[in-house]
């Protein structure tokens, strides 16, 4: 009887860690002052109304999603292939390829962001839109070649020699055979990486430059001289689209599986 009661305490108390914040800033978003406030004062939709007449939320906004959508793709385009390579052949230091891949996700965002923006970006003066856009694929890649290979491993190879054996070229397998049975993971794939790409800060706020800001660091900076509830509003905005992504995928692609 008592551990039964601590576990429901010990479940509640993450629950409420885990969910207060949403709850928090959608009735933050509610309020009817002036002043982001929580408990608010009074209720209103007018800072959810005001989110979408702010223009630098609608231009960061298309900019972020560029990033998400085509960076994610890109980091696809090159994760898939690798991921195949690294599971299928037995490639000298196989290994280390992995640890280099993953360093992404492992050095801390901000070291990231400082190292393209001093080695890359400095030196090559490259634009800021083509800086992100390389940033946001590279940091995405890792995910890209972890959830695939992790598809990839469930997969019998004897189904890519069968094919072979019967006429089809390595390529050909791998296109009409090993892609068919692994798009529930590369889609999987994709929207990990998107929703990493869209949230992503560290890295956004070190490339971002006049006039050229993902929708994170455009919030940031919106706080800095505004402190009224639209961007509780927004946030709760961006909280609701994450979670419905998520949820979406854990239906349908049973997204737990691949992460």
């Amino acid at each position: 009887m008592t551990s039964t009661w601590i576990s429901r305490m010990i479940i509640f108390i993450t629950l409420t860690f885990l969910i207060g914040p949403f709850f928090i800033i959608v009735a933050a978003g509610l309020s009817a002052g002036d002043f982001l406030a929580f408990p608010p004062k009074g209720l209103s939709l007018k800072w959810y109304i005001k989110v979408f007449e702010v223009e630098s939320f609608r231009e960061s906004f298309a900019l972020s999603m560029f990033l998400a959508v085509f960076g994610t793709i890109t980091a696809l385009v090159l994760g898939v292939p690798a991921a195949y390579a690294l599971s299928r052949y037995n490639i000298p230091y196989g290994e280390t390829i992995k640890t280099v891949v993953a360093a992404p996700i492992i050095v801390p965002g901000i070291i990231v962001g400082l190292a393209l923006l001093r080695y890359l970006v400095v030196p090559l003066n490259l634009t800021i839109t083509l800086a992100l856009f390389l940033a946001h694929t590279a940091l995405v890649l890792p995910y890209a070649v972890r959830v695939v290979s992790s598809s990839l491993n469930n997969l019998r190879s004897d189904m890519e020699e069968a094919a072979v054996l019967l006429g089809c070229s390595r390529i050909g397998a791998f296109i009409r055979v090993v892609l068919p049975n692994i798009q529930s993971g590369v889609l999987a794939a994709f929207i990990l990486g998107f929703v990493t790409s869209f949230n992503q800060v560290p890295v956004s706020l070190f490339l971002s430059g006049p006039g050229v800001r993902t929708l994170p660091i455009d919030m940031l900076s919106y706080m800095e001289i505004t402190y009224d509830p639209s961007v509780a509003a927004l946030s709760a905005l961006l909280a609701l689209m994450s979670v419905i992504i998520i949820f979406v995928a854990e239906k349908f692609l049973g997204f737990s599986r691949y992460v």
